[in-house]
């Protein structure tokens, strides 16, 4: 690991140096290029230097403790020391999960799905409750939301929402949210007062950029054109404006008819059909590589319960670490960064385990 982190000091030392040439500084791509790479290493460079200087500290105080005979100074001494020991193991931990590989999405935008399970009007209600609690909290990072494609019933709920979040490190956060939601509590149209259980599912899928290779052949596309359907506005409901993608290997079908515009929905329609398409590759890879499952919390299975939201109780479960919260009117506003910064422990935890396995 040390030899590691002595080729990224290295290295970063180079990107601080080649900033300051006038030639990269006049090309915009190299630049953008090095500044990212510098952002990338600047926390494990800033770990490592804080942590060599405690290992010194470490050094200097033993040293003076063999010399020095004065009782009180030989106790402030083994106070320092004592201190830049457990500051160097905390540092320690720390440069192990800055080391660990990152998963090359963490950086993308993010597509999220968020269906009605069973359950009927009440999963379609939650299914809206669970679309604005992802708004929320898009807006508290500050990051952007673009709805794809919404299928909605008349009394506020959805049957299916797909949107788009962009902004900074979406997906690094938002990929522990894929899985089965339950919501459990007496609906408004329940007369005896039974709690009744309703299910949704989400699917958060990385925006399929440049980077990544999707090709979608025309012969397996069909593009059918419609007007929308729905509330709409002057020209959305008057125009073959909607486009509809199915896709013959996999069978999938994806709409859109957010935009007044054919080719602004057609855009819409395929970045979300190539969200699909890449996030099939991915489970496939990540169903055929058992190892990789065993390091991360939970299956990473579409279908898995991850959590459960019971109103009269006003609770939130993740069962996949077991973590109870009771403060669900907080989480249906978006208040959810306790849960994923808890999810990402959690996996760091399990993914650190695993190196140390090896």
């Amino acid at each position: 690991m040390f030899d590691r982190l002595e080729d990224l000091l290295i290295r970063f030392e180079e990107i601080m140096g080649e900033l300051g040439e006038p030639t990269v500084t006049n090309n915009q791509e190299r630049f953008r290029a090095l500044m990212k790479e510098q952002s990338e290493l600047t926390p494990i460079v800033e770990a490592y230097k804080e942590y060599k200087k405690s290992r010194q500290d470490i050094e200097d105080s033993l040293a003076m403790l063999e010399e020095e005979s004065d009782a009180d100074m030989r106790e402030m001494l083994k106070e320092e020391l004592n201190g830049a020991k457990k500051r160097v193991e905390e540092l320690e931990n720390t440069l192990k999960i800055l080391l660990l590989p990152k998963d090359p999405n963490d950086d993308k935008n993010v597509i999220v799905e968020i269906r009605a399970g069973a359950g009927g009007d009440e999963a379609a209600l939650f299914a809206a409750e669970v679309y604005r609690l992802y708004v929320h909290y898009a807006e508290s990072q500050r990051w952007k939301v673009e709805t794809m494609n919404v299928d909605e019933i008349g009394i506020g709920g959805m049957k299916e929402v797909n949107f788009m979040i962009s902004g900074q490190g979406a997906y690094s956060k938002l990929k522990y949210e894929s899985g089965v939601h339950r919501v459990q509590r007496v609906p408004e149209t329940e007369s005896g007062g039974r709690i009744h259980t309703s299910t949704i599912s989400v699917a958060v899928m990385p925006e399929v950029d440049e980077d990544i290779d999707i090709v979608i052949e025309d012969k397996d596309i069909r593009i059918d054109v419609m007007r929308a359907s729905g509330n709409g506005g002057q020209c959305v409901n008057t125009t073959d404006s909607a486009v509809r993608l199915t896709h013959y290997p996999t069978g999938i079908v994806v709409y859109s008819q957010t935009e007044k515009s054919q080719l602004q929905n057609k855009a819409k329609a395929f970045a979300l059909l190539k969200a699909k398409l890449y996030d099939i590759e991915q489970q496939q890879r990540h169903d055929a590589e058992a190892e990789l499952r065993r390091s991360q919390i939970g299956t990473g299975d579409r279908s898995e319960k991850i959590r459960t939201y019971n109103f009269p109780q006003g609770r939130v479960t993740d069962h996949r670490i077991n973590l109870t919260l009771y403060k669900l009117d907080k989480i249906m506003n978006g208040d959810i960064q306790e849960i994923i910064d808890a999810c990402i422990a959690a996996d760091q935890s399990a993914k650190l385990a695993k190196m140390n396995e090896n």
